[in-house]
Parts: C-alpha cells; structure tokens; sequence
C-alpha cells in the first residue's frame, strides 16, 4: 500500500489510550510493526498472550477498515462488547443478525463508520457478501484461529480455505494476517500456504506462561478430586473438561447435588441452554462449567482461575488450547489433567467413531500417542510443550509444575527396565504394552499361552508386581525415549537405541516411586498460589468486584470486559486518589476512565 506507515509512537499512544497499557508486550511489539509497515504477518501466541491487541491497535490507525474472520458467534460477540466498551466503533456480522441489521452494518462501514468488522469463514462463501466487501476500503484482513485451515490442525475447518481467494479477489490485496495460539511446524507451514501470505513476517511468542502451573496426575479417584477441588475454590470461576457427555451430565450432577454454582456445556444440550449456560458461566451467576471440548473456543473470559481435564484430551494442541483457557488475565492459575489408563481406551474409540481417511486417522494415533508420553513424562511439562511445538527454549525447568516440584524418591529401576527390554526383545518387538505386561507378570491366559510365551526365560520374571504397574513402567520407559510404539489402534512396542544401552550395561535408568503426601498434590499448591505477593487487600478487592458487577449489569456486558481482575487488584493495592493515579494502574485507559473509572474513584476518596 503507497501510504506513509504509522509508526510505534503512535501505537503506544493508542494502546494507552483505549486499553490502559504504557507499552505492548515484546512479542506483541514485533507483530504490530509488521502489521504498521504493511507487511503479512503470522503470529503465534498463548491463549491469553493478547493476540487481539495486535490486529485492533494497527486497525485504529490504517486507513479503513479491518476484516476480521473469526470462528464463532460467541466469541466475536465478546471481542465486539469489548471494543465499544473501550470506546472503538466495530460491529460483527453474523447468523443472529436480520437481513436489515446485516445491510445496516455494511451501509455503516462504507460511511467510514467503522474500525473493525468481525465475519465468520462461511460468510466469504457467499457472492453477495463478496461483492459488497470489494466496495469497501479494507486495508487489512485479520484471520484468528488460523490453525483451522489446516487439515492437520486439531479444529480444521474447510470454510476457512475461502480466505485466500476472498482475498485474492478485491480490488485491491490489503495486508493478511493470521494468528493462532497453537501450532506444528507442519500447520505453521499450511497457514503460510493455504492463506497464501506473501513473505510474511513470522513471529513466534512463548508459549509457556509463568502464571500457569501444569500439572498431570495419575492414579488419582477423579471424581473424588474434582467434587474436592471444586468445593474449596467454590469463589473461583472454573473449567472441568470431560471426554463424553456422559461424564459431564454426571460431573454437573454432582457439583449442583453438593452446591456448587455449576453448568454444564455440551452437543446433547439445545443451542438454548448451552447459550445460557454460557451466559450464566460469563457473568459469573455460574462459577464452575463441566463442558466436553465444544466449550471454549469463543470464551474470552480473562479470570477463569482453573481447568481440570477429567480425562486425557486427543492431542496436545488440544490441550494447550483449552489449558490456556485458565489466567488470561495473567494471575496465577492451575491447570490439572487428570490421567488414567481407561483415557487411552476412550480416545481410540473416538478416533474409530469418526470417519477419515487412512492418513488422517494414523495423523490422529500418532498425536494420542505424543498425550500419553506427556501425561507419563518425569521431565518439566512446560519444556515438554515447548518441544513438541517446536519453539526453542532455555534448558531450565519452570519451577511450578506436578513434575518441577515432584518430591518423591528418585530411585534405581535399570534392573526392572532391562527386565521389560528383554521381554519385548524375545517376543520379537511385535506385541503391545498389555501382552508384555501378562508374560512379564507370569500370566497364563490364553493369549500368553498360544503364543508360547509361558515358556520364556522372562515369563514371571516381574510377578512381584501388578500387570497394571507394569504398564505404568512400560508408557515411563515409552515417554523418555527408550522404547517406541507403532502407529495405529493396535500399536506395537518396539526397543530404542538407548534400550540397548541399558541392556548393555552403559546407561542407568531412574524413575521416582511413591506417591507423593497430600500436602503436595497440586490442590495444596493452588492453595498457597492463591495469595498474591502483592499484597492485595481481598477485602477492597471483593468491593470494586461489586462496583464492577454493578457496571457490567448497567451495561449488559460480562463484569471482565469493565475490566479484568488484575487491573482490581492493582487498584486494591495502589487505592489511587487522583485521575492521574487512576491512569496509572494497568488496563485503564482513557476512554475506559470517562465511563467507568469515576465510580472506583469516589469509592477509593469517600470510603478509604
């Protein structure tokens, strides 16, 4: 575009403006000068990395308008509710709108009316829609959820393949941008090429966030756990995802029985009562939502303080999508994923269920089976994200996680492993984990038996222990790289190069045993997590939680988008007395101070 590029200063001034900020966040910086100096940009950030911030700032200053497709419903409601709070003109075109209200907005943009307007991929499929957008000045295209153009991303989702030639078709090519919060070397590679970004400046924030804290627990009783861990965080918002809706009827049930403000979000419900159940989770009537994985992608809550997975999700970029759902305000939460062997079981089945094709399918094993090494890693789970995404990262653990702060014994097991890689040795690497189990545990079922293998010199060699510990051993051995599983429903455990080693004598093998006291499972540390170091007052923070409340309700909108908890806390810290104290704190800008600022003001100058 031959236009002179606006420059930083004037981001900056921007940004502290309409959302309170003195400066963007490093990764965020990079992003928005791509954008500003006309360049494609592919940018990949955390969920709660402040993706939005880096299309809707440059929006405010190129010239006409920016495009945005956007996924869902939900979610461009709650991104378009934010924005006019702030005070920006944008608006959302979308299935809940009439033909009059739809033709109302685009009449709206062509008057130059608007910043931002917010579609959903399938609109782009339609002639009519094409041909009003190629008469409006669009300078730029903002693609969100961009993964989903990929068939190899978890949400792929075809109508997202209509952007490039959308695109391609206006009179003149505006900037594209594309943003996603997870993505594989291979889909960051199918997003440059199925969006056709013309060199495009590619900018990958960490993914790992300081304020989360992962961990993965195994052999836990979930039900147990989760009526408990919801029971005393009852005053925090909360997600508990589960496989089936089954298990979330059951989940929700249960909460409500034991008088937890409990919803629960799922297909098998109307598109009524998952909309209110919703509504309820947004506005905080409901504090804890049980939800099968169609919750979430179109929440932009900011102070969910915890995710529980009842179950092992079907992949990685899975889980980091909904674990990131958790402290998007950047205040510390708890991500906790509750693991066990039947999850395996059940993921099969879904990936049965569903029909694919056969690469596709082998795509989708493989990627359960990178879940199950993460769910039996020893090694720092944040690292071990980072690594799977291909993002480099210093070689320092976090600190935080179940597998950081594991204080369990770090015992001796290269007896036990070179037991299991002679075992799987002898019956010529074609078995599964289940068979290698039984004939190392000394069974003799039927299988065991016809296969000869009762007469191995390994048959029994571990009967000391259970067939299940076994296992547990076997998917240990699995996820650090010793031993390998085939691909498929019915995979097969073959030995790696560092097996041989241990045969061999030259390497040792440790593993930590016993389980580690209650006072250190992950819902102790959540407890100590829960007092900031900042001192806040809970007592003022619980009354401007009540100030808000009451603004939110005046203005129909969910009590984060006045503004999130973080910017309380700071308030409850700072009790700020002047205007200009108040633009100090984090997140209020400007505008937000003209329309809401004043009442948090008299509280802190009539009652403090």
């Amino acid at each position: 575009m031959n236009m002179q590029a606006p420059t930083m200063e004037q981001a900056q001034a921007e940004l502290q403006k309409y959302y309170g900020y003195p400066d963007f966040r490093e990764g965020q910086k990079k992003i928005v000068q791509s954008l500003l100096e006309g360049q494609d940009t592919l940018g990949i950030m955390p969920t709660g990395g402040g993706k939005s911030i880096c299309y809707q700032v440059p929006a405010l200053l190129l010239p006409g308008l920016t495009l945005v497709i956007s996924p869902l419903i939900s979610l461009m409601k709650d991104q378009v509710d934010a924005l006019t709070t702030a005070g920006i003109s944008a608006a959302f075109i979308n299935s809940t709108l009439s033909g009059k209200e739809v033709n109302e907005r685009i009449r709206a943009a062509r008057r130059g009316e608007l910043k931002l307007l917010y579609v959903a991929p399938e609109r782009l499929e339609l002639d009519w829609f094409r041909q009003e957008m190629a008469e409006l000045p669009i300078s730029c295209v903002a693609v969100d959820e961009a993964h989903c153009v990929s068939q190899w991303g978890h949400d792929f989702r075809t109508s997202y393949l209509s952007v490039s030639p959308f695109v391609e078709g206006l009179p003149q090519r505006p900037i594209l941008a594309a943003f996603t919060a997870t993505a594989t070397p291979e889909v960051m590679e199918d997003m440059v090429r199925l969006l056709r970004l013309r060199q495009p400046g590619v900018f990958m924030t960490g993914l790992g966030r300081d304020n989360l804290a992962m961990s993965v627990l195994r052999g836990e009783n979930k039900r147990e756990f989760v009526m408990d861990y919801a029971a005393s965080h009852a005053h925090q918002p909360g997600i508990i995802y589960a496989a089936t809706r089954k298990e979330v009827d059951d989940l929700y049930q249960r909460l409500q029985a034991a008088g937890v403000a409990a919803g629960r979000y799922h297909a098998g419900m109307t598109d009524q009562e998952r909309a209110a159940n919703q509504e309820g989770f947004l506005y905080d009537d409901i504090r804890v939502m049980a939800a099968t994985n169609a919750f979430g992608m179109g929440i932009d809550k900011s102070n969910v303080r915890y995710v529980i997975h009842y179950n092992m999700p079907k992949n990685m970029e899975a889980y980091v999508q909904e674990a990131g759902r958790a402290g998007r305000d950047g205040e510390p939460s708890d991500c906790i994923l509750l693991f066990s062997a039947q999850d395996i079981m059940t993921q099969k089945f879904l990936i049965e269920q569903n029909p694919q094709d056969p690469e596709r399918k082998a795509n989708e094993y493989r990627k359960m089976q990178q879940m199950i090494d993460y769910c039996y890693t020893t090694r720092c789970l944040r690292s071990a994200q980072l690594d799977y995404f291909g993002e480099e990262h210093p070689d320092e653990p976090c600190g935080i996680c179940s597998s950081c702060t594991d204080e369990r014994e770090l015992v001796d097991m290269t007896v036990d492993a070179q037991k299991i890689f002679s075992c799987i040795h002898r019956m010529r690497e074609r078995y599964g984990v289940a068979l290698v189990a039984s004939v190392l545990k000394g069974s003799r079922n039927q299988k065991v038996v016809q296969y000869g293998f009762d007469q191995l010199p390994t048959h029994g060699m571990m009967s000391n222990k259970t067939e299940k510990e076994i296992s547990e051993s076997i998917n240990v051995l699995i996820s650090e790289g010793y031993l390998a599983l085939s691909e498929g429903q019915y995979p097969v455990v073959r030995l790696q190069l560092p097996a041989a080693e241990v045969l061999r004598g030259q390497r040792q093998v440790m593993q930590r045993v016993a389980r580690p006291s209650r006072a250190g499972s992950s819902r102790e540390r959540s407890r100590s997590r829960d007092i900031s170091p900042s001192a806040v007052n809970e007592t003022v923070f619980e009354q401007l939680r009540l100030i808000r409340r009451e603004l939110a309700g005046r203005e129909h909108v969910p009590s984060y988008i006045i503004f999130n908890d973080a910017t309380l806390r700071e308030m409850s810290v700072v009790c700020p007395q002047t205007e200009a104290e108040m633009l100090r704190v984090k997140g209020l800008g400007e505008v937000k101070y003209r329309k809401y600022g004043k009442a948090f003001l008299e509280f802190f100058q009539n009652e403090l």
